[in-house]
């Protein structure tokens, strides 16, 4: 059965402690449904764009948020085909979270990533022809996976004991980051391997509990500087012949990294639109609508709100709709009123 090899360095506590930090934070902060569903929302953006883009998708993140809403774009057909598979293959991994990792579970995702993409003969299968992975700029060979032969029994061995480990044993995040790396390396596929590694290795996070709400994209981080990206794995592939005789170490150093980083963006964008976490331990979650939650906000970072004030804030809201708003703020007691209607000041209770 595989094992990994790999050392637990300082770089790698340290991110996780700031993980396990920003992790605590997003799945406690009382936001409101309206903007929990626009965080997943960017992230599926944000998670499709990148992962295409690291792999020469040369569509932009506005012509891919037109592709995903069903607009016509004029680009080809193959770049609107990799969009649209990668979102399916987003909505599988999540329909998939309560079940085993399987080769089959590889296999569709594949599937998916690749449809009307590789031929039928391809797409969801293994390969049964050597490839190399080549440097784009000189040509040359830069890694060989191993041969057809090895990969349905690499592939096993993989599977079984990532299935079999326990997070006592391997923390979650750096069975994530094994996973990635182990099926990038194997490369069973003629193309789409690196897509369906991300892919996979987001499911492991999301199996153990770690879909953070969904709120993520680890792809952006890998697409921004995608040179390190792949620079960093061929360091680890170059190392020895055999995948389990690698020291993974600096991968999962720079996987955790990535991740560590966007949680703590995705903890400070949550922190700024969260209602005061004491109302939360006051009231349970807080419901409101967007204007409310602005205008909460608002008296928050100020102390208070005044109808100039709220005028400047929501210019485009009658004066009506907003002292409807700020009445049923007051009927929640998370804010009071000073003085008469015209020069009342608002302040939280």
């Amino acid at each position: 059965m595989f094992h990994p090899k790999f050392s637990i360095t300082n770089k790698v506590l340290i991110n996780i402690g700031k993980i396990e930090a920003a992790k605590e934070i997003i799945e406690s902060a009382p936001l409101v449904p309206f903007y929990e569903a626009k965080f997943r929302q960017e992230a599926i953006l944000r998670t499709v764009h990148h992962g295409t883009h690291i792999e020469g998708n040369p569509l932009e993140q506005k012509e891919v948020e037109k592709v995903l809403a069903g607009k016509d774009i004029p680009a080809r057909d193959r770049d609107i085909q990799e969009i649209l598979n990668y979102r399916e293959v987003l909505k599988f991994i999540n329909s998939k979270k309560d079940d085993s990792i399987t080769e089959n579970v590889l296999l569709e995702t594949h599937q998916l990533t690749t449809r009307k993409i590789l031929k039928a003969d391809q797409a969801g299968k293994y390969r049964i022809t050597q490839v190399r992975v080549t440097n784009s700029k000189t040509g040359e060979t830069s890694y060989l996976p191993p041969p057809p032969s090895q990969i349905s029994d690499l592939i096993r061995s993989f599977f079984l004991w990532l299935n079999s480990v326990t997070n006592e044993e391997i923390h979650p995040v750096l069975k994530a980051a094994i996973t990635h790396y182990v099926i990038a390396a194997i490369h069973p596929f003629v193309d789409g391997n690196g897509r369906t590694a991300r892919a996979i290795s987001t499911l492991v996070l999301f199996k153990e509990g770690y879909d953070i709400k969904k709120f993520f994209s680890i792809e952006e981080y890998f697409d921004r500087d995608a040179g390190r990206y792949y620079k960093v794995l061929q360091n680890i592939s170059n190392q020895t012949k055999k995948i389990q005789d690698r020291d993974l170490t600096s991968w999962i150093e720079y996987f955790i990294e990535g991740l560590a980083i966007e949680l703590s963006r995705i903890r400070d964008s949550v922190k700024r639109l969260s209602v005061d976490l004491k109302l939360k331990g006051k009231m349970g979650q807080i419901h409101l609508n967007e204007r409310q939650l602005k205008l909460v906000e608002y008296m928050q970072e100020y102390g208070q709100i005044s109808n100039k004030e709220w005028r400047s804030l929501l210019p485009m809201v009658s004066d009506d709709t907003i002292l409807r708003d700020l009445k049923v703020l007051i009927t929640k007691s998370l804010i009071r009123k000073k003085g008469s209607t015209k020069a009342a000041i608002y302040k939280i209770k």
